[in-house]
């Protein structure tokens, strides 16, 4: 379905998508909310996966832990409607830009709005090799376990 790449320069200044799959034929996927601009995740697309988010709009990823398609929202509800799809200068990145519904309006499969909800604490003690502490930046918008229905 996509187009096969060509020179350099067509590649990284022309007007035609030619996205560069790597050897495993996965592309890495940013997926930012295109209203607040907030990372939600990162996750790999195949070509399967890229072509059925063209046509549905629905972000489905390549889950690479269940070798499958993951049409993201399918079990929580919390669906990603593309918008937008961007891709680098080398085009081997792909930057998507959705609305995430649901009602948790949440991406992370931890029950928060973003996969990154933790940050490193203090730079200078982790340079020194100190502490690598993680401090909690937001809240959680749903529980997994009631969500996923998950056993204990």
């Amino acid at each position: 379905m996509f187009p096969v790449r060509t020179t350099t320069a067509e590649v990284e200044l022309g007007s035609t998508l030619q996205i560069k799959f790597g050897s495993d034929g996965l592309i890495p996927c940013i997926t930012q909310d295109i209203v607040t601009g907030q990372v939600l995740m990162f996750a790999f697309m195949n070509a399967q996966s890229l072509e059925h988010t063209l046509k549905t709009k629905k972000a489905t990823y390549w889950s690479r832990s269940r070798n499958k398609l993951w049409c993201k929202g399918e079990e929580s509800g919390n669906v990603q409607w593309v918008k937008e799809l961007y891709t680098d200068c080398d085009q081997d990145v792909i930057l998507i830009k959705v609305e995430q519904k649901g009602a948790a309006n949440a991406s992370c499969h931890n029950g928060y709005k973003s996969c990154f909800y933790r940050k490193l604490a203090d730079l200078d003690t982790a340079a020194e090799g100190s502490s690598f502490k993680l401090e909690f930046v937001s809240q959680p918008l749903f529980d997994p376990a009631v969500v996923y229905k998950k056993k204990a």
